[in-house]
C-alpha cells in the first residue's frame, strides 16, 4: 500500500550498491522526469518575457485575457515582467500543490504505482501542448495535474524501500535519489537551452516532452522492485490515528512550515534570478553568448558533485563523536542560501548593469547546489522517517507544500523586482534565508527531544497492541 507499505529493504531484498535495486528505477525515472521539467522551467520565464507576453504573441494564448483580468483583479495592473514572474510562481507552486491531491489517491485508492503512471501521462501531454502558443495555459494545467500525481508519491516510494529503524541508509538512499535528480536538472537546461537557442523556444520544449517518455519506459522496467502498493481502501480495516501519532503529526507539520522559510530565498533564483541575469550578467565569449538558461546547470551538477564530500564530512564528524542531525543539515542549506542571495547583492551593486561578471552567478549557483543537496534530501527523510505510517504517502506530498509556498510567494516578491535597485532586492532576499538558520538552530533542542518522546510513545503503542 501507499502509506504503510511492506518494506522490502530487508535482508531479503534485492540489493546493489547497498541499496534495494528499487532505488535504481526510482532515481533514474526522476532523472528523466526532472530533465524536462528543470529543462522546461530554464526557458519558461524567460520565453515569456522574450516572446510569448509580447504583443503579436499574448492574443495568441487560449484563455489568456480572463487569467490577466484574474491577476490584475488580484494584484493590480502588471507589466510584462510581473505578469511572467507571477505566473512563473504560481507555476512553480502549483506543482508542488498538488501531490497533496496525488498523495489522497495513491493512498486510498489507485496506490502509488497507478498514480505515478497517470502522472507520467499527463506531464507528457502538457509538455507536448507547450509547442504551440494557444495551448500555453492548458500545457501549464497538465503540467500541474501530473506533477500531483507523481512527486509525492515517486519519493513516499523510495523511503518504503527501507525498514522505520535505518535513518543512517534512508537519508543516504534519499540523497542517492536526489542526485539522480540532480543528473536531469543539469542536462536538462543544458539541452532544452541549447536546442532553444538553435531552433526555437518550441523546439525545446519538445524535448522536454521526449524525455518525459523514457521516464515512464524506465518505471514500468522497476515495477517488480518496488514495495507492496495496496491502497488502504483495499484492506478491510484502517485503524485510525493514535494520540501519540497525532501529536507527531503535529510536530511533523510545524517543521514544514519552518522549512518555508529558507526556501523563498532558495526558489527566487528560478524567478527574478534568471532575469537579473538575462539583464545584468555579461554572457560574451569568443564562441557567442552563453544561453541564460545554461546558468541553471551549474546548480545540480554543483549538488551531484558535493554528495560524497557532505557524506565524507558528515562521517568526520560522527567518527569524532558528534551527531550531524536533520536539523543540522538543513541549517546548512539555510546557511548557503543566505550567503548566495548576499553574492548576487554584491555583484550587483559593485558591477554595472551588463558588466557583471559571469563568476558571480556561477558562485551563486554553487551554493545554491551544496544547500540544496544539504537540506532538500533531509527534508523527505526527515518526514519519510517521523510520519506515521497510516498517513506517510500524504505527509511525503505534504512536503512540497514548502515548494509551493516559496514558489508563490517568489512570484510575488519578484514584482517588487522593478521597483527596487538589484542589491536591495538581493539582500532583502537573504533574509528569508537567515531567518530559517536561525529558527531552525534555535528551536532544534526542543523540537528533537519532544520527537524523540513521541516516538517513543508510538513504538510502545505499536508493541501493546501486537501483544
Amino acid at each position: 500500500m501507499a502509506s504503510a507499505p511492506a518494506a522490502i529493504g530487508g535482508s531479503d531484498a534485492r540489493e546493489l550498491l547497498g541499496h534495494p535495486r528499487g532505488l535504481l528505477f526510482l532515481a533514474f525515472t526522476e532523472t528523466w522526469e526532472r530533465f524536462s521539467f528543470y529543462g522546461m522551467r530554464a526557458l519558461l520565464v524567460l520565453y515569456m518575457v522574450k516572446e510569448l507576453l509580447l504583443p503579436g504573441h499574448i492574443e495568441n494564448v487560449g484563455g489568456m485575457g480572463a487569467y490577466r483580468s484574474l491577476l490584475e483583479g488580484m494584484f493590480g495592473p502588471m507589466s510584462t515582467q510581473q505578469l511572467a514572474s507571477q505566473t512563473f510562481g504560481f507555476y512553480a507552486g502549483l506543482v508542488y500543490l498538488t501531490p497533496l491531491i496525488g498523495g489522497l489517491l495513491a493512498d486510498r485508492w489507485l496506490g502509488a504505482k497507478k498514480t505515478v503512471m497517470i502522472g507520467i501521462a499527463l506531464m507528457t501531454a502538457g509538455h507536448a501542448a507547450m509547442v504551440l502558443e494557444e495551448s500555453f495555459l492548458l500545457a501549464l494545467l497538465l503540467l500541474i495535474l501530473g506533477s500531483g500525481c507523481l512527486k509525492g508519491n515517486i519519493a513516499a516510494q523510495v523511503g518504503h524501500l527501507y525498514p522505520p529503524h535505518e535513518e543512517t541508509r534512508r537519508s543516504n538512499g534519499f540523497t542517492i535519489f536526489s542526485t539522480g535528480i540532480n543528473i536531469g536538472a543539469v542536462a536538462g537546461p543544458l539541452a532544452c537551452g541549447l536546442v532553444a537557442q538553435i531552433w526555437g523556444w518550441h523546439a525545446g520544449f519538445g524535448l522536454a516532452g521526449a524525455m518525459m517518455v523514457l521516464a515512464a519506459l524506465v518505471y514500468v522496467a522497476g515495477l517488480r522492485d518496488f514495495a507492496d502498493d495496496t491502497p488502504l481502501a483495499a484492506k478491510e480495516h484502517v485503524a485510525p490515528l493514535t494520540g501519540a501519532e497525532k501529536r507527531m503529526l503535529g510536530m511533523v507539520v510545524f517543521m514544514l512550515l519552518l522549512f518555508i522559510v529558507p526556501f523563498l530565498a532558495y526558489d527566487q533564483n528560478a524567478n527574478a534570478g534568471m532575469i537579473w541575469i538575462d539583464q545584468k550578467v555579461d554572457l560574451s565569449t569568443p564562441f557567442g553568448p552563453l544561453p541564460v538558461a545554461w546558468i541553471a546547470s551549474v546548480e545540480p551538477l554543483v549538488s551531484i558533485l558535493s554528495v560524497p564530500l557532505l557524506m565524507w564530512l558528515y562521517q568526520r564528524r560522527e567518527a569524532r563523536g558528534g551527531k550531524v542531525d536533520d536539523f543540522s543539515r538543513i541549517a546548512l542549506g539555510a546557511f548557503l542560501f543566505f550567503l548566495s542571495s548576499v553574492v548576487m547583492a554584491w555583484g550587483d551593486w559593485f558591477f554595472p548593469a551588463g558588466q557583471v561578471p559571469v563568476m558571480v552567478p556561477l558562485l551563486t549557483a554553487i551554493l545554491l547546489g551544496v544547500g540544496f543537496i544539504a537540506a532538500w534530501p533531509t527534508m523527505l527523510a526527515f518526514v519519510s522517517r517521523r510520519a506515521p505510517a497510516k498517513v506517510n504517502a500524504f505527509m511525503m506530498a505534504a512536503v512540497y507544500l514548502t515548494a509551493f509556498a516559496s514558489g508563490v510567494g517568489g512570484g510575488f516578491f519578484a514584482r517588487f523586482y522593478e521597483s527596487l535597485a538589484g542589491w536591495q532586492f538581493w539582500f532583502g532576499n537573504s533574509l528569508f534565508a537567515l531567518a530559517g538558520v536561525v529558527l531552525l538552530l534555535g528551536l532544534r533542542p526542543v523540537l528533537r527531544r519532544r520527537m524523540d518522546a513521541i516516538e517513543r510513545e508510538i513504538e510502545a503503542e505499536a508493541a501493546a497492541a501486537s501483544a
